[in-house]
């Protein structure tokens, strides 16, 4: 439980009203369980949408777990146990190499993009960076410099429209892990939760990215902060986005409390007066202007990957 304060007071000290910005102007959106129980930890099976009628601003935040400090072994190898995806390479054979790509560079940033030979969807979503159009691109990673080394702090697929994000690593630590993956914008089923991205243009200047949606309207997703404690996305709706379906989404993985990406759900409602808390995968709908998602115990997969708080929202 200590852990938990922690993690709350964390996710609670960040949320101070931007200047100018007051509990008043505060806005709740609806959050659902919409989870299914899986023995494969490689498999995304949790899913919190987000929904709301009004909402053009939010802010998404990925921050170290409260027992960040005192993580020595960290553990991030893919566990393959109980999962079938539908066969395996033949026995020899090693399967083709991604090609990567160098999009932008310049002494503080590099974007890379990824081909897969496989993916799930086709990469039919053009990437933009300082007018030049990357086609066929399946991955967009961004690097920073960080003291003597490179960083890899956000990364998107375009097919999918999924993101991960993460903090730089904390002063006793040389990396840390992604975890879970979330969605901005109108999203729709379409196998599993989807954005379905129009394109997907890229500010190296001001590390802002503008998304034009399928099913219509426009985002833009601004880096704000990037730190050893945190990372903030500041976004922002406009044009005639569907507001019928969720605008953002949380996808994760729970298998058991020992192995999972996030296990924990908190919320802080309009007018409350103490916080909800419950497990992941079971907790009722909730109004709330402010979700936390994450871990209070060691997990033995991406044991050092970032909680995640939604919160900040404007109309």
């Amino acid at each position: 439980m200590m852990r938990l304060a922690a993690a709350l007071f964390a996710a609670f000290a960040l949320a101070v009203p931007a200047q100018g910005q007051t509990a008043a102007d505060e806005r709740t959106v609806t959050v659902e369980h919409k989870s299914e129980p899986v023995l494969c930890a490689e498999k995304d099976n949790i899913y919190v949408p987000l929904s709301s009628k009004g909402v053009k601003t939010f802010r998404i935040q990925a921050i170290h777990p409260s027992y960040i400090g005192g993580l020595i072994a960290d553990r991030w190898a893919a566990d393959w146990a109980n999962c079938d995806f539908g066969g395996e390479p033949p026995k020899g054979e090693k399967p083709p190499m991604p090609e990567r790509i160098t999009l932008y560079e310049d002494l503080e940033l590099q974007v890379i993009g990824v081909k897969y030979p496989v993916f799930w969807r086709p990469a039919t979503v053009p990437v933009v960076i300082n007018g030049k159009t990357f086609e066929g691109l399946h991955l967009v990673q961004l690097w920073m410099r960080a003291g003597n080394s490179q960083e890899e702090f956000l990364v998107v697929y375009p097919p999918d429209g999924y993101w991960r994000a993460r903090p730089l690593p904390p002063s006793h630590m040389k990396w840390t892990a992604y975890g879970s993956s979330f969605m901005v914008g109108p999203v729709s089923i379409e196998g599993r939760p989807v954005v379905a991205l129009k394109d997907l243009v890229f500010d190296p200047g001001t590390k802002t990215f503008t998304m034009n949606f399928v099913k219509g309207g426009t985002a833009s997703m601004t880096v704000a902060t990037i730190d050893p404690d945190k990372q903030v996305l500041d976004v922002e709706f406009s044009g005639n986005l569907p507001r019928d379906v969720p605008f953002a989404g949380l996808r994760s993985m729970y298998v058991t409390e020992f192995n999972n990406d996030a296990a924990r759900i908190a919320w802080r409602g309009r007018s409350a007066q103490a916080w909800g808390e419950a497990h992941i995968m079971d907790f009722k709908p909730f109004e709330a202007v402010e979700v936390w998602m994450g871990r209070h115990s060691y997990s033995r997969h991406n044991t050092s990957s970032p909680d995640m708080v939604f919160d900040r929202f404007r109309e």
